[in-house]
């Protein structure tokens, strides 16, 4: 059990600039669907099972999903029970804490990308059209090169001429090569010619754009397998990442393709975009909760340079701040 993040977040009045970007980012959440929390725990009399139901309906508002609400709801009741807990506002780290525990399992959770040591880096980006994954592909493509690294861009993404030309802009705005061939072209054959040349190059990162056309899901797997035999083919291992991109203003459908998606291929991690744009931030704990999927990386705002690794504390310091800051003194001591 984690002690005291409740207090660590809320009590402290040194703020880092990435917490502060999420406290920013996700005051839609805040605003929406969170914002009658305070309310609830503040002119509630006692912790009984009327206040239990208020907290499940702001959970399942703010789109944290049926399923974990439950389960969150419980080890409320749980908690409350074992500690002997009568004061409402007291509540307050103990959700904290528990949606904390929610998202880490019990384990450590390392978003960072597992770059090859010696050799090409290959990124594998999966998802549906329109959720944000080639301007993802291009933001991380420019935070690559400003650590240093050689990067290049894959336009595997044949079923659409949209979609190669989307990703050839983005080439140009970051100063990537882009491999690409002529719409309706084999994707694994862009995919090994990427690599080849990649290699010739000596580049250190492959970033790999594929079609997300859920609508045919068999089509779609034996694609993806396709494309990841060739990797394998080529470099002697899959790719070191494969990352789903799911748009956070879709709520629960974003969670439904991220069940598809990880029955389609193995998912490394997602990468959430306009979490800044949506009321119902709480799909991160449902994603997590439900499929085990480390979220890796979240969308903040529109600017090249916000793309995050996602971080637990941060994002529920982002969650709650303007409720609870500068009232540690109200949790109880875990």
């Amino acid at each position: 059990m984690t002690m005291g993040l409740f207090s660590k977040l809320f009590s402290s009045k040194e703020k880092t600039a990435q917490r502060e970007k999420y406290k920013i980012g996700m005051m839609k959440t805040r605003k929406g669907a969170l914002s009658g929390l305070k309310e609830v725990l503040s002119s509630s009399k006692k912790v009984d099972e009327a206040l239990f139901d208020h907290l499940e309906e702001l959970f399942i508002m703010a789109d944290i999903g049926v399923n974990t609400t439950v389960k969150l709801i419980q080890q409320l009741r749980d908690v409350t029970k074992k500690q002997k807990i009568e004061d409402p506002r007291q509540l307050e780290s103990v959700i904290v804490d528990t949606m904390f525990e929610t998202y880490l399992k019990g384990q450590t959770v390392n978003t960072n990308i597992r770059f090859e040591k010696n050799g090409l880096t290959v990124i594998l980006f999966v998802g549906v059209n329109g959720t944000g994954k080639t301007t993802s592909i291009g933001k991380l493509a420019y935070q690559l090169k400003q650590s240093g690294k050689q990067v290049m861009l894959a336009a595997a993404d044949t079923f659409r001429a949209g979609a190669i030309d989307q990703l050839k802009v983005w080439g140009s705005r970051v100063g990537c090569e882009v491999i690409s061939k002529e719409a309706g072209s084999d994707p694994s054959s862009v995919v090994f010619d990427a690599i080849r040349k990649a290699k010739s190059q000596s580049v250190d990162v492959l970033l790999v754009d594929t079609a997300g056309r859920l609508q045919n899901k068999v089509n779609l797997m034996k694609e993806l397998d396709k494309i990841q035999r060739t990797i394998a083919k080529e470099l002697g291992k899959n790719a070191q990442e494969t990352y789903l991109v799911v748009d956070a203003t879709t709520g629960q459908n974003g969670l439904s393709q991220a069940k598809i998606f990880s029955e389609v291929t193995p998912i490394t991690g997602i990468v959430l975009t306009k979490l800044d744009g949506t009321a119902k931030g709480g799909i991160v704990l449902a994603i997590r909760d439900e499929l085990s999927i480390p979220i890796s990386f979240v969308g903040l705002g529109e600017k090249l340079t916000d793309l995050d690794y996602f971080d637990i504390e941060d994002y529920i310091y982002g969650l709650f701040a303007d409720l609870f800051e500068g009232e540690g003194s109200h949790g109880s001591n875990r």
